[in-house]
């Protein structure tokens, strides 16, 4: 039986002589219909979900790709927590911008929560490992300038996390937990 709504409204339009339109209410060639249209919604938007939670580590990726253009070689330990601060501090400009047009005594704008609460998301992922792409050998470095900024092509890259007080932990792709 025909799941996708596509192949559900082929079906029952044949059946029908092209008109889905002239269903009664409940008849079931409409129940199908409309379940299969609610599937594919749901499918829509856990797909979209996925995506949107997949970007935040996608675009991680890629401000570190941005980070080393100017660079040659592999990184030592020190310059890979360098780059790590960096990238946790890289909004702190426009962060003091908008403090600074704020009137004395207002509450945080929206801008400013959003911020803050990444800051001290990637802030307490720093103390934990701070999931980033390997820098310190040549072959990963090259993996990751030949990266076409997408999340399918991060499987090719090797990651670590670096924690705060200096360790460097291997780690592996999708990250999940402290991996």
């Amino acid at each position: 039986m025909a799941r996708a709504l596509q192949k559900v409204t082929k079906t029952i339009s044949k059946k029908r002589g092209g008109k889905t339109n002239t269903l009664h209410q409940n008849s079931r060639d409409a129940q199908r219909l409309r379940r299969a249209g609610a599937r594919e919604d749901k499918l829509s938007r856990l797909l979209d979900a996925a995506t949107r939670a997949n970007q935040v580590y996608v675009d991680r990726v890629a401000w570190f790709k941005a980070a080393i253009e100017g660079s040659s070689g592999p990184l030592s330990d020190d310059e890979m927590r360098l780059l790590t601060e960096g990238f946790i501090a890289r909004e702190d400009d426009e962060l003091a911008e908008i403090q600074r047009e704020k009137r004395p005594g207002r509450p945080p704008s929206k801008a400013e929560e959003r911020i803050l609460d990444k800051k001290d998301a990637e802030t307490r992922e720093y103390k934990g490992g701070f999931w980033v792409p390997d820098l310190r050998d040549e072959e990963g470095r090259g993996s990751l300038e030949r990266w076409a900024g997408e999340w399918s092509g991060l499987n090719s890259l090797t990651f670590v996390r670096i924690v705060k007080d200096g360790a460097i932990k291997p780690s592996s792709f999708p990250p999940k937990g402290l991996s």
